[in-house]
């Protein structure tokens, strides 16, 4: 049973957690802050979130400081964001609103642009209604027609609702492109195995060390946008086709998680996926639950989780001996692995990790090849994972893993080469399937 202190203390660093993470926010906008301050809201205010009290002590702040913008670590009403702008006489955004000017910035392929913009449309369009101070002007008719004509809000919604669509269908064809090159990795077979984790985890600075690329990542939430994919060798010699994914957040705007599914798909459609995790932050286990609740909601459900989600337990370096010490006695085994992007540990156990995973989602074969054909015991080694190689003066005995895309290819292989297969046993059919 954990005690009352403790659980104050442990509130309290959660709340100083999430007004760190709200000034990181608001400075990935550029912006200087002359205030960050956090107060209890007993009781929420339907016009201005905020109480009397405190929003007149707020409305001094804002013009001694001659405040621009105001950040509301929170979700506002069309109505509260209005009345709060015009009681501070200045602009304010809420959480949602922030996350989406920082996504605008970051977003630098087309399609990242265009899963912005349609996230953005959306959220403005929910604030139409009486937020805007021209939203009473009448406009005329064709003069013969008569009649009062449309107001100002309906001709925006026709053009928001007109864009949106718009996007909607250029997504669309990038979803069926995507499908394409999906298809053409098909043909070459990689695994797919995907990175994914709250923002800032360390998800890119890891796919670096793992794939050796130049990835953008840094100290910063949402450093990644764009997905990216690259090939990596585990242990058994086998490929992977490892792709780092967008950083999720609490209270992720649902316009962000529609509009960014087609992204995400690669997570869908991966046979195992690494959940980077920053064992470091006092809001872990939060953190955890977060990432867990956005990847039910694209549809990988508790089950398929278990099944296909490996955690691997980051930033161990930033702890002292006590806190290590306490992680490693309950790490789960065979489901997380303790590491550092910036030092390299737990990057062999990882791979291993992720080698076993996939050999869950596989069907064990033998194959015999003869010795001196070399060519035919690379092309084993490209459409399975090799578990184990004996060599006698004839021929070459492989022990392999086949992932269930690549069965009846090395079916088709061992035939056409007279070779001889043996099934040895059927794991675990890919989730993905």
């Amino acid at each position: 049973m954990v005690r009352p202190e403790v659980d104050l203390r442990l509130a309290e660093q959660l709340s100083a957690e999430r007004l760190e993470e709200a000034r990181r926010l608001t400075r990935g906008l550029g912006v200087d802050i002359v205030l960050a301050d956090r107060f209890p809201l007993r009781e929420p205010r339907p016009a201005t979130l905020i109480a009397g009290g405190r929003l007149a002590w707020l409305k001094e702040v804002v013009a001694d400081e001659a405040i621009e913008l105001v950040v509301v670590d929170a979700s506002l009403s069309p109505i509260q964001q209005r009345n709060l702008e015009r009681s501070l006489e200045a602009k304010v955004i809420d959480r949602t609103g922030l996350i989406l000017e920082i996504f605008g910035e970051r977003a630098q392929t087309a399609e990242g642009r265009l899963q912005v913009e349609l996230a953005a449309l959306t959220y403005q369009r929910s604030r139409l209604v009486r937020s805007w101070t021209h939203l009473e002007r009448q406009r005329g008719g064709a003069g013969f027609m008569g009649g009062p004509g449309e107001r100002q809000i309906e001709l925006d919604r026709r053009r928001i609702d007109d864009r949106i669509t718009q996007i909607r269908r250029q997504l669309e064809d990038v979803k069926r492109t995507r499908g394409i090159q999906r298809e053409a990795r098909g043909r070459v077979p990689l695994p797919a195995v995907a990175l994914v984790g709250y923002t800032n985890a360390g998800k890119s600075t890891w796919f670096n060390r793992l794939t050796r690329a130049h990835v953008h990542a840094a100290d910063q939430l949402f450093a990644t946008l764009d997905p990216t994919i690259r090939a990596v060798r585990l242990p058994t010699g086998e490929r992977i086709a490892l792709s780092d994914t967008v950083g999720f957040i609490s209270d992720l705007p649902t316009q962000l998680v529609a509009a960014f599914r087609a992204t995400l798909e690669e997570v869908l459609s991966a046979t195992v996926v690494i959940h980077v995790r920053d064992m470091a932050s006092p809001a872990s286990e939060a953190q955890m639950a977060d990432v867990e609740s956005v990847l039910a909601e694209l549809g990988l459900d508790r089950a398929a989780q278990e099944r296909r989600v490996i955690e691997l337990w980051n930033k161990v370096d930033r702890l002292d001996p006590a806190a290590r010490a306490t992680l490693e006695a309950r790490i789960p085994g065979g489901r997380a692995v303790l590491g550092s992007a910036t030092t390299g540990e737990g990057e062999a156990a990882l791979l291993a990790l992720v080698a076993e995973r996939l050999g869950r989602f596989r069907t064990r074969m033998v194959l015999r090849v003869p010795v001196s054909d070399g060519a035919s015991v690379a092309k084993a080694y490209r459409l399975a994972a090799v578990v184990d190689r004996r060599e006698t003066e004839r021929q070459v005995e492989l022990d392999l893993d086949v992932p269930p895309e690549n069965v009846d290819r090395l079916r088709r292989f061992a035939e056409a080469g007279a070779f001889d297969l043996e099934l040895t046993a059927t794991h675990e059919r890919s989730a993905a399937s």
